[in-house]
């Protein structure tokens, strides 16, 4: 059985997820597959500059800053959603 923090970490982290989805669904089209364990820079083909637009967006998205050395420690979607949630959570 979940506690109910636990059911809440679980609902905060799939919406993160979900706005990741729908911010990068703009820039690599509808058939990317896109999961947890997906690499941002290998496998979706996105370049330095999209990578950029892309957190700038979901810093928008978030209303957080992400700072320059948590993208470096980023590579996968779920490492992604881990570091927005600790940000939103570091910034309440």
């Amino acid at each position: 059985m979940t506690s109910p923090q636990s059911a809440s970490k679980s609902t905060s982290n799939d919406s993160i997820m979900l706005e990741i989805k729908n911010q990068l669904r703009v820039r690599t089209g509808e058939n990317a597959v896109l999961g947890p364990d997906t690499n941002i820079t290998r496998d979706l083909g996105l370049d330095s500059l999209a990578i950029m637009d892309f957190i700038f967006d979901l810093e928008d998205s978030f209303d957080i800053s992400i700072p320059m050395e948590r993208i470096a420690e980023v590579q996968t979607l779920s490492d992604l959603a881990k570091a927005i949630d600790i940000l939103q959570k570091e910034a309440a």
